[in-house]
């Protein structure tokens, strides 16, 4: 009997968040986009490799990767986000060195062998061979069942795939070598032999069906290093697995060991990753700063500064069960388990407040923050995580990891920067319908209607500085915007504004959208223009000259960048 297939591709995993405003000639509501998918990248006991995989509880989370491993903070990280309240995780495991085991399925003169996709000492494979409704003169053909189980010789079933009529003939149809690139277990090692693999033989007298139990040739490989988490752009392994991933919100990438913390090269390639995807780096703290005066020394002289990541300190207490002990963790899976679980109460432009913001029973801080050290750390951009529920004057707005002369002032709040992460995701994916219309003044007034009642939406709910909707947002999607080249070369832009702090000061962005995809990013608008009649004029400018300054960087030019920050050569 054939059991159900336990996993399912991550895009079928996540379809129903894609908003229906995206397919043509569905109602034209912006569907706001979500705000608390996490992506988890580093070590894992097993499963598959630089393959974005989601997981909505532990439970799923073991039974892909293999539950908690002492060198894998990340399986810790993932524990500690699902206990503090997070819901749905996309996990990239990446390794150094592991291999994963092969099958070997003898045929009458030579061999087929099978090579796991998963890496690791504990990926468990068995394969069964049979001619079940085959032809006598279809001698190329065969069926073949491959099954992941729990461990070495165990009935219990983790995974399952059949094959039927697959064929040795290359050419033919289901050639075996191709047919198993969409395996999520296996693929073809070497060259296919020009026999058919052998029916497998009952193991004992009382068995149904045979198998060939996998070679015990996987290896788990050493430790990770900044090389595995940032991998390649070009093979999309690392970090840049993510870019087959469901639009993330928030990005932790724990410890490389228990000893390291990941490093300056790591963070910088993955902080570049979130202001193109529009998410949110948690950060760990580093390791040393093992008081609040050698996190405020260590601040000082701290290298990486970006208004899309935010820091959450100290490292937390919490049992490990693997070693029947209090241990101390870095804190990144929690802090993105409370931001996920604060999003369930409060929306992503107000400070949560109350048990909402503390961390769940049985974690503590690793050590007590004194009142003025609170102050001081949250000035110099350290979130400070609290197992109790603190006092209104003790209290302080969470801040991002933006600082100095160029950063913009309202993006050092973590409230204010990821309002406008919603706001920019929820109007890219909204007005993605575009593309299937005609690019014309019919299309343009009704994104922009779309646009405007999205935002005003949100304006009636509180989200943006200002008395009234005209002076709080704006929208332009018109000929000023869309001209005759733009509309030849196959593009259609929108542009849109919100303020954020105060009346009139806005925070203006660019959506186009294109065959080859959509990309959203930020034009200058004069902050200190108060509002009025004439600010529209300020506005078209401001835009045009955002137009014409082009895209920052190409995609050639940013993997070659991020080559040269730290990745792998090819």
């Amino acid at each position: 009997m054939v059991l159900e297939h336990q996993g399912s591709r991550l895009g079928e995993q996540f379809d129903s968040q894609i908003p229906s405003a995206e397919h043509p000639g569905s109602v034209r509501v912006i569907a706001r986009a979500a705000t608390n998918l996490t992506a988890f990248v580093g070590r894992t006991l097993k499963g598959p490799v630089n393959e974005p995989v989601a997981v909505r509880n532990f439970a799923d989370y073991t039974r892909v990767f293999g539950g908690l491993w002492q060198p894998s903070t990340l399986s810790y990280a993932v524990e500690q986000f699902f206990e503090n309240g997070g819901r749905c995780a996309v996990i990239v495991r990446v390794v150094n060195g592991a291999r994963p085991p092969t099958l070997t399925l003898p045929t009458p003169t030579a061999r087929l062998i099978l090579r796991g996709v998963g890496a690791g000492s504990r990926e468990f494979l068995r394969a069964s061979v049979d001619y079940d409704a085959i032809d006598a003169k279809d001698i190329d053909r065969f069926n073949l069942v491959i099954q992941r189980v729990r461990t070495a010789g165990s009935e219990q079933i983790e995974d399952q795939e059949i094959f039927r009529r697959l064929s040795i003939s290359p050419g033919a149809d289901r050639f075996i070598a191709d047919t198993l690139l969409d395996s999520r277990l296996v693929r073809v090692q070497g060259s296919v032999p020009l026999e058919r693999p052998a029916r497998t033989q009952l193991a004992s007298s009382g068995a149904v069906i045979g198998y060939t139990h996998s070679n015990p040739d996987g290896d788990d490989g050493g430790p990770i290093t900044d090389y595995d988490i940032i991998g390649s752009a070009q093979s999309g392994t690392g970090l840049f697995a993510l870019h087959a991933a469901p639009d993330i919100n928030l990005l932790c990438i724990p410890p490389l060991t228990r000893e390291q913390d990941v490093g300056l090269s790591t963070l910088l390639v993955a902080g570049r990753f979130c202001r193109e995807r529009h998410a949110l780096l948690i950060v760990d703290p580093p390791s040393e700063w093992a008081s609040s005066a050698a996190a405020l020394d260590g601040m000082r002289h701290w290298p990486f500064r970006s208004e899309d990541a935010a820091m959450f300190f100290p490292r937390v207490v919490a049992f490990d069960r693997l070693r029947g002990r209090f241990e101390l963790f870095a804190p990144c899976g929690v802090a993105a388990g409370i931001i996920a679980r604060c999003d369930e109460n409060v929306p992503v432009w107000a400070a949560a407040e109350g048990d909402a913001a503390i961390l769940r029973h049985g974690m503590r801080p690793a050590w007590n923050v004194s009142n003025p050290d609170r102050a001081r750390l949250s000035n110099a951009g350290i979130n400070l995580l609290s197992a109790v529920r603190l006092p209104p004057r003790q209290q302080s707005s969470p801040r991002t990891l933006a600082s100095g002369a160029a950063a913009v002032s309202d993006w050092r709040y973590l409230s204010a920067r990821r309002l406008a992460l919603f706001v920019i995701n929820s109007i890219e994916r909204g007005t993605r319908w575009m593309l299937f219309e005609r690019n014309g003044f019919g299309t343009w007034t009704m994104a922009r209607a779309q646009v405007e009642a999205f935002l005003d939406s949100l304006y009636a709910e509180g989200a943006f500085a200002g008395r009234a909707g005209e002076s709080s947002y704006f929208v332009v999607c018109d000929e000023r915007i869309n001209n005759d080249e733009t509309v030849r070369a196959g593009k259609v832009n929108l542009a849109f504004g919100f303020a954020a702090s105060k009346p009139g000061e806005y925070h203006a962005f660019i959506v186009t959208h294109q065959p080859s995809g959509s990309r959203a990013r930020p034009i200058s608008v004069n902050r200190f223009a108060k509002y009025s009649p004439s600010v529209d004029l300020e506005i078209e400018s401001s835009i045009l000259r955002g137009l014409a300054a082009g895209p920052a960087l190409d995609e050639p030019q940013a993997e070659r960048r991020a080559a040269g920050i730290g990745g792998k050569a090819d």
